[in-house]
């Protein structure tokens, strides 16, 4: 792959590394440090003129200063006079805050934070954004420039189909409303059936009483989200499913961000497992809870990389899974 340069921020090396391997190139030379004042300093440490440049950081860890670190990234390299450059963020930034919240006495008054990260890419200087599972796909809309935004849909299939014995007598549950198209995708790839769970919020990370719609009697229920956060929704759902007769609860999470008290929750819940892709590193958290699994996604990035390097379409991507 001539004239591209992969670029790994500092916020999950680990997935960069593997999305070079898939790719059979080196990581490009970058030095990212601190000053003592806390400003974030990058040194690009080889020529990217005229290369197309390829930056990996996802939106996890130190969020803000890995948004920055990316952020000059993007505009060293557009000032290197590269001929394009593409974020590849893995788990996108202030998602969740994609809109006014309409629960929220102050609702006019709050920000659409999510809308003010695609300005900052995009004046940057980034020409292309590649991410994965975007919390609301209304944000492609919020950028003047490509979005493509992968879907973990296909390793999901091929997890369930390779690690859950009973899959054929399973159904798919979502842990709220907003995830109804989710699980219904991946209930009639499967051939199973579907159920959701509403759930009505006092407050955020807060659920006052959930509601279970459909029938998961005898059933192996695999709960399917885009990302967790504090997990008290989906442990708060696996206690109702089993409540409601199912014999064993999975749950199947894109995004496993796991803040706060969620490793304790998760330990403590009905769980045979927890399973995460890795846009976000789970090392340290899978030491301290067994029932976290993770799938590798570095393929679908690397192919996506590929992909748009050659100029090709990446829609592909949205239903397979190349092994």
């Amino acid at each position: 792959m001539p004239n591209i340069v992969l670029f790994s921020g500092s916020s999950h090396h680990d997935l960069s590394q593997r999305v070079a391997d898939r790719l059979g190139l080196e990581l490009g030379k970058v030095v990212t440090k601190k000053f003592s004042n806390q400003e974030t300093s990058v040194e690009i440490g080889e020529s990217v003129r005229g290369e197309d440049v390829y930056i990996i950081q996802s939106g996890c860890g130190e969020i803000n200063d890995n948004l920055m670190e990316l952020l000059i990234m993007i505009n060293a390299c557009k000032i290197a006079s590269s001929s394009r450059v593409t974020a590849v963020i893995p788990c996108f930034p202030y998602a969740r805050q994609d809109k006014k919240d309409k629960v929220s006495e102050n609702c006019s008054r709050a920000p659409i934070s999510a809308k003010l990260v695609a300005n900052m890419l995009s004046v940057a200087g980034a020409d292309h954004i590649i991410t994965m599972d975007l919390h609301a796909s209304q944000i492609q809309g919020f950028f003047d420039i490509p979005v493509d935004n992968l879907y973990a849909e296909p390793a999901v299939l091929q997890w369930i189909k390779e690690n859950i014995l009973e899959w054929r007598n399973c159904i798919i549950v979502s842990p709220d409303a907003g995830g109804a198209k989710r699980v219904t995708s991946i209930a009639d790839r499967l051939n199973v059936e579907f159920a959701l769970i509403h759930k009505e919020r006092k407050k955020a990370n807060e659920v006052d009483r959930m509601v279970l719609v459909g029938d998961v009697k005898d059933r192996v229920a695999i709960l399917v989200d885009d990302m967790a956060d504090t997990c008290g929704t989906i442990c708060h759902a696996a206690d109702k499913l089993v409540s409601a007769g199912a014999t064993k609860v999975y749950a199947i999470l894109t995004h496993g961000i796991f803040s706060g008290p969620a490793i304790s929750r998760i330990n403590s819940a009905s769980f045979e497992a927890v399973v995460v892709t890795n846009t976000i590193p789970q090392e340290e958290k899978m030491k301290h809870c067994p029932k976290i699994q993770f799938i590798d996604i570095s393929m679908i990035l690397a192919e996506a990389i590929r992909r748009t390097h050659n100029g090709e379409s990446v829609s592909y991507l949205f239903s397979h899974v190349p092994l």
